[in-house]
């Protein structure tokens, strides 16, 4: 059987777990410690752990971490690292460069089963959720890293934008997040954790009670009408439902709470579609954030002429909403927006593609 791999426990999980085994709650302590500030990834590092202990827990518990495959770096700085799990199943996570800061985009399963048509990912279908440890050995691999880099700017922001919906891997997704937020593990805080989803209430409503944090709604469009044609699940939930839904949830404190839309020519790029969007986010502190569609053969769309992109940014403006145009970073290793899991495509076969993805829509 397979050790039990300790990235999986939150801090009193730890503790308890050192007492079942014979030793002291405060070795829990010790071992969080340094899986999660110091990032460790075997026991002999931790070298405040006596010898005896170190070699009782690798003989017992695992810290191992996805086998990086690939690791490929764009010129913009952007680095797209593809991991193989045990069971041989393939994720991509993403660093991206900002002005005096990283971003981490952090995937949440392997495949996606929404199928958004402007989105490379869902071609892959769904294979299965994360667990928690391969969620955060992303942030791991990362920070190590950077470290190795000798990069003194800090990996600041974790956005759950990667593969998956992460909603739909609720429960390892606020363990995850719980770790992560802990002062005495990662230590991030709750404004720099950003949660993507494309609406899924009766998952919003849980995330909000148990763990809110910053939240990013994959709106996409301003319509029923439009929406449906672009993202399956639309029809479960109108526009006026989700917005609703995230003036409901918890707002961190000095935050707001981002729509993310793809803007796409002739299909949700027009001085109308901006007008509608306006009207239906008015009177609430939301940002938008303007996503040029990044082009792919196997996604019968195309990127908006800037200019289109511009005037539907300065009509939002215009109206008072904050409105930002999301660079495409990692554009030329398919790292942008949309493109995880293009590689994993490309060396699947239709069949294996048609059979993966009536598993994740079934």
């Amino acid at each position: 059987m397979d050790k039990p791999n300790l990235r999986n426990y939150q801090l009193e999980e730890l503790k308890n777990l050192m007492e079942i085994i014979g030793e002291t709650s405060y070795r829990g302590e010790q071992i969080f410690h340094w899986i999660t500030c110091k990032n460790a990834i075997n026991f002999e590092e931790m070298t405040d752990l006596p010898k005896s202990l170190r070699t009782k827990l690798s003989e017992n518990f695992s810290l191992e971490l996805p086998e990086i495959v690939s690791k490929e770096e764009d010129i913009d700085g952007t680095v797209k690292f593809a991991l193989k799990l045990k069971d041989n199943n393939l994720i991509e996570t993403v660093i991206i460069p900002e002005r005096d800061h990283y971003t981490l985009c952090v995937s949440t399963q392997v495949g996606c089963p929404i199928g958004c048509k402007f989105c490379v990912t869902g071609k892959l279908g769904f294979k299965r959720n994360l667990e928690v440890y391969e969620i955060l050995s992303q942030v791991v691999i990362a920070r190590r890293y950077l470290k190795e880099k000798e990069e003194k700017l800090p990996l600041r922001n974790i956005v759950f934008m990667g593969m998956g919906e992460p909603l739909l891997n609720l429960k390892n997704l606020i363990k995850a997040l719980k770790i992560l937020a802990h002062p005495k593990g990662f230590n991030y805080s709750r404004k720099r954790l950003t949660v993507s989803t494309v609406g899924l209430l009766k998952e919003m409503e849980i995330l909000a009670k148990e763990f809110p944090t910053a939240l990013a709604l994959s709106l996409h469009a301003p319509t029923d009408e439009i929406r449906e044609k672009i993202i399956p699940i639309a029809k479960k939930y109108s526009v006026e439902e989700l917005i609703l839904a995230c003036k409901k949830f918890p707002r961190i404190k000095n935050s707001r709470t981002t729509i993310e839309y793809v803007i796409i020519k002739d299909v949700n790029d027009s001085l109308v579609s901006a007008k509608k969007l306006a009207d239906l986010l008015k009177g609430y502190p939301f940002k938008v954030n303007l996503i040029p569609f990044n082009p792919h053969p196997e996604i019968p769309f195309e990127r908006p002429s800037q200019e289109v992109v511009e005037k539907f940014q300065k009509y939002l403006l215009s109206k008072g909403i904050l409105t930002t145009v999301r660079k495409s970073k990692g554009l030329g290793i398919d790292a942008a927006c949309g493109q995880l899991g293009a590689k994993i495509l490309k060396s699947l076969t239709p069949d294996s593609i048609n059979k993966e993805t009536a598993v994740g829509t079934g």
